[in-house]
C-alpha cells in the first residue's frame, strides 16, 4: 500500500477511488433509508380489514368470498351473483355503474346467434396505512406512466392518446364503452395506456401445444395479453359526491382516489378495475388510510376448455381454473403468470412500496430542510459547473399539450 501511495500513478487514481467510495457510501445510505417492505396479512372477513387491525408496514388483504358465492368449477364468483350480493362493489368496480354482461354474436350449429357473454369475477380488497398526513400527498403526481410501470415491471406500457385507443366499435371493446364519454377524454389528470404482457415460464409452450391440438376452426390462443386502460384522478369533491365511503366503509374525509379502468383486453378477460381510495385516519391526523380494490372480469367460456385440456396428459395442468388460481405447474413468476391471487398481492405490495418511498422522501426532506437562518449555498463558478446533470422528468398525458411531472418511483 505504501509503495502504491508513492507511485506516480496515485494522483491519477485518487479521483477514481474517491468516486467509488462516494458511490459505495451513497448506496449504503440509500439502503438504510429505504423503508422496509410491507408484508401481506391475510384477512378472512371484512372485520380483518378494519382500521383497528391495520398494523405498521402491514397490508390487510382479502380475496376469498364466502363459500356460498364461489362457483366450485371456476373458483370465482359468477358476475350475476356478485352484482346481487355486493351491489356497491358492482357499482364502483365495473367500467361504469350501469354495466351488465355483454351480448355477443357467435356461431351455434352453423347458425349465427346473439348470446350473453357470461363472466366470473375475481375481486380483492386491501388496506394499509401511510405514515404521513393526507394533506402532504399530491395524488396527481401518481397519474404517470412511471407509477404504473413501477407496480409490475413484467408488463410493458406506453402512453397513447384517446384517438389512438381501440375503436369503440371493436367487438371486444364496444360493450365496455363509457355511455357518457370516450375513454381518456373529458377528464383532467388522466392518461391513456396501452400495455402488453408476455406470458412467462412454461405457459407459452403449453399454449403452443394447445393451439396445435385444437380444431383449426377455433380461434388461436395468444401467448400474451394486450390491454388498454385509463388512469385518472378522482378529486375529493367527486369522491364525496359519489359516496366512495359506502365502498370503503370508512367515513372520514378523502383527498381523492386513483382509478385505473381496463376497457379492452385481447383475450381471457372483459375488463379490469384498480381503485385506491385515500382517506384520513379516523384517530391519527398524521396517517393516511389507503383502501385498494382490484376487480378482474374473466370470460366464463375459458372454463369450458377444462374438458379439452384434460384429455391431453401434457396439458392437464393447463386447465384455466387451476392456472388462474395459481395452482398449476405452469404458474411462474410474480406477475399474471403466477395466477390472479399472487398477481393481486404483488400489485398491492408494489403500490404500497412506491407510496412508502415517496413518504420517506417527503419526511427526509422535512427533517433535513435548512433553517431560515442558514446561509445559502455558495454557487460554483461557471468554469467548475458540470454540464448536464441527472434529472427524472416523466410525461403525464392528458387532453391538451404534454405535461411533465417530477414523480420518481
Amino acid at each position: 500500500m505504501v509503495s502504491l501511495l508513492r507511485s506516480p500513478i496515485w494522483p491519477r487514481l485518487t479521483p477514481v477511488v474517491l468516486l467509488l467510495s462516494l458511490g459505495a457510501l451513497a448506496a449504503s445510505a440509500s439502503a438504510q433509508t429505504r423503508p422496509p417492505e410491507s408484508r401481506i396479512e391475510e384477512a378472512t372477513s371484512a372485520a380483518g380489514l378494519s382500521v383497528e387491525h391495520v398494523k405498521p408496514k402491514t397490508i390487510a388483504f382479502m380475496d376469498r368470498p364466502s363459500e356460498e358465492l364461489i362457483d366450485p368449477d371456476a373458483g370465482l364468483i359468477r358476475f350475476e351473483d356478485w352484482a346481487q350480493a355486493r351491489p356497491v362493489e358492482k357499482q364502483f368496480l365495473t367500467p361504469f355503474p350501469s354495466y351488465s354482461e355483454p351480448t355477443v354474436e357467435t356461431m351455434v350449429d352453423g347458425v349465427r346467434k346473439r348470446i350473453k357473454e357470461k363472466l366470473h369475477m375475481y375481486v380483492a380488497e386491501a388496506r394499509f396505512a401511510l405514515a404521513r398526513p393526507p394533506a402532504s400527498i399530491e395524488l396527481a403526481k401518481f397519474v404517470t406512466l412511471p407509477f404504473i410501470e413501477s407496480t409490475d415491471p413484467a408488463i410493458k406500457h406506453q402512453l397513447i392518446t384517446a384517438a389512438e385507443a381501440i375503436s369503440p366499435k371493436d367487438p371486444r371493446a364496444a360493450h365496455n364503452q363509457h355511455p357518457l364519454r370516450r375513454w381518456c377524454e373529458a377528464r383532467p389528470a388522466t392518461i391513456c395506456i396501452r400495455s402488453k404482457y408476455q406470458f412467462e415460464g412454461k405457459l407459452p409452450l403449453g399454449i403452443q401445444i394447445a393451439n396445435k391440438l385444437r380444431d383449426s376452426s377455433k380461434k388461436t390462443i395468444a401467448d400474451h395479453l394486450e390491454f388498454e386502460s385509463e388512469l385518472t384522478l378522482r378529486p375529493p369533491a367527486e369522491v364525496a359526491e359519489l359516496n366512495f365511503a359506502s365502498l370503503t366503509g370508512l367515513d372520514t374525509p378523502s383527498i381523492g382516489a386513483l382509478e385505473q379502468t381496463i376497457f379492452y383486453v385481447n383475450q381471457v378477460m372483459q375488463f379490469g378495475k384498480l381503485l385506491a381510495v385515500f382517506q384520513r385516519h379516523p384517530s391519527d391526523a398524521n396517517q393516511t388510510i389507503v383502501t385498494v380494490f382490484m376487480a378482474l372480469a374473466v370470460e366464463t367460456s375459458i372454463f369450458l376448455k377444462k374438458k379439452e385440456f384434460s384429455k391431453v396428459p401434457v396439458l392437464r395442468n393447463l386447465v384455466p381454473a387451476q392456472v388462474l388460481a395459481g395452482k398449476s405447474s405452469f404458474n411462474t413468476g410474480t406477475s399474471i403468470s403466477a395466477g390472479l391471487p399472487a398477481y393481486a398481492r404483488n400489485q398491492v405490495k408494489a403500490m404500497a412500496a412506491v407510496l412508502d418511498r415517496k413518504s420517506a422522501v417527503v419526511s427526509s426532506a422535512v427533517l433535513t430542510a435548512p433553517s431560515a437562518s442558514a446561509s445559502p449555498p455558495t454557487a460554483l463558478p461557471a468554469s467548475r459547473r458540470r454540464r448536464g446533470g441527472i434529472t427524472s422528468m416523466f410525461r403525464t398525458a392528458a387532453p391538451g399539450p404534454t405535461v411533465r411531472s417530477s414523480f420518481a418511483p
